[in-house]
């Protein structure tokens, strides 16, 4: 770890805590490896590596690993430490390729810890590396057994939005849950990754009322210390339209969670009370939400982060202004919503989301033209823009501008990237309606049921 001129007393670091202490001697034991002063022992490397995970220190890590002499430790272990340390960094794409090359190795090929990350991570090939991995443990460690059939399982449930036949859709999702439940069985129900990922397979398949069973089983056994178990509990209660109860999970969460970890909580509070008709305390509680990030970026500085994800807080200021100018929005109160857009935009300019908001607001003031710029730019910035997708085929049907064949096709790839959207199959029932033969009026009358059936169990957020 680099030293801090602060803490520096004729010419020499000394450490301000104990970890660094630690890191300092272990780094000096691993010099005189290196000089061949002292015998290797793996112990020094685990400790520092423990040391520096805890301390942000990945970088660190990865210099101490590359600079080891080659034969000290593994090939294999070498490759795998800086793949895990460029994770943890959030460079997935560098760490996948540390991964891959180790994989092309006849001994790396069946390394089991870099199969298992790879198929974590690598969303096209995940199901190949999971196979691999369980071809490789047959007859092996159920627990390992029960990781690999869970990493299977969230890799086909992932692949499920590419271009798939709604046949070929079903028996993947299927597939999908049937290895997590496996999993779950193989961990005896112990493993929180395996439970989280089973709940959140049952909820996006609308099975309600098991995703409500594995949600309170993750929150027992976690103790309720991850806020994700609390939040996807929940979500799923939103979708089961048993919002109050859902709001009285959020409020004991709040009451067990740290300062800094209350955002999200208080996002979705804002708007299980909005769902309630409570407007004014949806706003309030986004009022509430947006004085903890003010407090946080003036307590922390630019320059310092509390999460590994550097966005987090950003995305998270960024939705709540979209949010609320979406509120205003309904409440015809222009020149607050105006404001709310304009405080986004300081924060980012390249946003889909707020250039939808700024469509729904140009829509709202009867501006088609505008709101079509608006719906255009925002899939400018991202072309898988689900809401402007349908946003953009509403409006075109809407104006009469733009042939049906043009307004399908972005009902279409909203549908491809989203099966569950309520509105995107609604919108693709009125265009079914309006071309009024009786072959249209059917498809219509499917789009329209598969709508409403999404509607009555569509959650306040999404489940992940």
């Amino acid at each position: 770890m680099p030293p801090n001129l602060k803490f520096q007393m004729d010419g020499s670091f000394v450490p301000r805590n104990n970890t660094e202490e630690a890191v300092l001697l272990l780094i000096i034991l691993l010099r005189k490896v290196t000089l061949k002063r002292i015998e290797w022992d793996p112990s020094i490397l685990d400790h520092l590596t423990y040391a520096l995970s805890i301390s942000n220190g990945l970088g660190a890590l990865a210099n101490q690993v590359e600079e080891l002499l080659p034969g000290v430790i593994d090939r294999n272990e070498r490759y795998h430490i800086l793949a895990l340390c460029c994770h943890g960094e959030g460079d997935d794409v560098e760490a996948l390729n540390l991964w891959k090359r180790l994989l092309k190795t006849n001994e790396g090929l069946v390394y089991l810890p870099a199969l298992l990350f790879v198929s974590k991570i690598c969303v096209e090939e995940g199901a190949i590396f999971s196979r691999k991995a369980l071809e490789i443990l047959r007859g092996g460690c159920d627990n390992l057994k029960g990781v690999a059939e869970c990493m299977l399982g969230v890799s086909l449930s992932a692949n499920c939005c590419s271009n798939l036949a709604d046949s070929e859709r079903v028996e993947r999702k299927s597939e999908a849950l049937k290895c997590l439940e496996i999993a779950g069985r193989m961990t005896k129900m112990k493993d929180p990754i395996v439970i989280h990922n089973l709940c959140l397979e049952h909820a996006e398949q609308r099975k309600l009322d098991d995703a409500i069973r594995y949600a309170k089983i993750l929150l027992k056994l976690e103790g309720g210390s991850d806020i994700r178990g609390w939040i996807l509990l929940a979500r799923i209660l939103s979708a089961r339209k048993c919002l109050s109860e859902a709001e009285s999970i959020v409020n004991t969460a709040l009451d067990q969670t740290g300062v800094w970890d209350r955002g999200e909580l208080l996002r979705i509070k804002a708007k299980l009370q909005i769902s309630e008709g409570r407007v004014k305390e949806g706003i309030k509680t986004y009022s509430q939400l947006l004085a903890l990030l003010e407090v946080r970026r003036k307590s922390f500085g630019p320059g310092k982060k509390i999460k590994d994800d550097k966005n987090h807080f950003k995305n998270l200021e960024l939705e709540t202004w979209h949010n609320l100018a979406s509120i205003y929005i309904k409440m015809s109160r222009w020149h607050d919503a105006e404001l709310c857009l304009s405080k986004s935009k300081a924060i980012s300019a390249f946003s889909a989301s707020r250039w939808h908001t700024t469509g729904l607001l140009n829509e709202a003031k009867g501006d088609h033209k505008e709101a079509m710029k608006a719906y255009g730019l925002a899939l400018e910035v991202d072309p898988m823009h689900v809401p402007s997708l349908v946003s953009m085929a509403a409006v075109l049907r809407q104006v009469n501008c733009g042939s049906m064949g043009i307004i399908r096709s972005f009902l279409t790839e909203a549908l491809r990237i989203d099966r569950m959207n309520a509105s995107a199959w609604y919108n693709m029932g009125l265009l079914h309606k309006d071309e009024g033969s009786c072959s249209s009026a059917l498809e219509a009358s499917e789009c329209f049921q598969a709508a409403t059936i999404l509607h009555e169990t569509e959650p306040v957020e999404p489940f992940r």
